[in-house]
C-alpha cells in the first residue's frame, strides 16, 4: 500500500474528512480492521488565508511545495493538497514533487464523465468560481461549467471564509446555499460541484433536488484507491526536519 500525504489545514475542518474518508474506503477495498498508511502536514491556516487575499500566490506555492517535500521525506509515496482554492498551485506542487500528485479536480472531473453529465453548476470561494485554474481543469474533462450570480458567489464565499473554516454552520446559510444550487439546476446543471471542502460540512444531497459532487470525498477515495493500485515495497523513511513558514502581515480585505 502507498502512503499517502495530505497537505492539510486548508482548513483543518475539511482535512478531517480527508482522513476519515481515506481510512473508509481502504477499509472496505481490504475489509477487516486495515486503514491507510498516511501523512498529514498540517498547516496554520491563516498565514495562508492572510497570503491568498494578499495575492501573495508565490508564498502560497514555496510553503505548499515544501510541505509537500517535507511529506516526502518522511515517506509520502503520493501527494494531494487538500483544498479547492489552493489547488491553484497544485501544478507547482507537482514539479517540486518527486511523487505523483493528485489533482482535486481531475478527482472531480472523472465523477463528472462516470455519470454522463454534461453541465454542472460550481460552489466554492470567489477565488474557484471566478478564475481560471479550476474551471478550466474541469472543462478540459468534457462538459460545460456554469456558476452562480455575482450576489450569489459573494454569498457563498463570505460564509466560506467567515463561518464553514471556523467549523461554524449555520441553518440560514445552508438554506441560502440550497436555493444558491436550485438555481444552477434551473440554468441547466445536471448536477453541482460542491467546489470547496467544507461545504460538505454544511449540506448534502438531503438538503437539495440535484445531484451533488462532493470534491473533498472523491478527492479522497481517489487517493486510496491509488494507493491500493499497483502497490509497491515499502521504502525507507527519512529523518524528520521543520518546515520554515513565511511570516504574513497581511491584512485580508472584506
Amino acid at each position: 500500500m502507498r502512503t499517502i500525504g495530505l497537505i492539510g489545514g486548508l482548513s483543518w475542518e475539511s482535512t478531517v474528512i480527508y482522513y476519515q474518508i481515506i481510512n473508509q474506503r481502504v477499509r472496505e477495498r481490504l475489509g477487516g480492521s486495515h486503514s491507510a498508511n498516511s501523512l498529514i502536514w498540517s498547516v496554520d491556516y491563516t498565514t495562508v488565508e492572510d497570503l491568498i487575499f494578499a495575492d501573495r500566490w508565490d508564498e502560497v506555492s514555496t510553503l505548499l511545495a515544501g510541505a509537500g517535500g517535507k511529506l516526502e521525506d518522511l515517506g509520502a509515496e503520493v501527494l494531494l493538497v487538500c483544498s479547492n482554492t489552493f489547488s491553484r498551485v497544485s501544478d507547482d506542487v507537482a514539479r517540486a514533487a518527486s511523487v505523483p500528485v493528485l489533482h482535486i479536480a481531475d478527482a472531480v472531473g472523472a465523477e463528472v464523465r462516470a455519470r454522463g453529465m454534461r453541465r454542472v453548476g460550481l460552489l466554492g470561494t470567489r477565488f474557484t468560481m471566478e478564475q481560471p485554474f479550476y474551471r478550466d481543469r474541469l472543462a478540459a474533462h468534457g462538459f460545460d461549467v456554469v456558476v452562480p450570480r455575482r450576489e450569489q458567489r459573494e454569498l457563498a464565499h463570505h460564509v466560506i471564509f467567515d463561518e464553514l473554516v471556523r467549523g461554524v454552520l449555520r441553518e440560514s446559510s445552508r438554506d441560502a446555499y440550497a436555493r444558491i444550487i436550485a438555481d444552477l439546476a434551473a440554468d441547466g446543471a445536471e448536477g453541482v460541484i460542491l467546489g470547496c471542502t467544507e461545504i460538505e460540512l454544511l449540506i448534502t444531497e438531503k438538503d437539495t433536488a440535484v445531484p451533488l459532487l462532493p470534491s473533498a470525498r472523491l478527492h479522497a477515495e481517489a487517493a486510496a484507491d491509488f494507493a491500493l493500485t499497483n502497490r509497491p515495497t515499502d521504502r525507507p523513511i527519512r529523518p524528520y526536519a521543520p518546515l520554515d513558514l513565511p511570516a504574513s502581515t497581511a491584512v485580508r480585505p472584506r
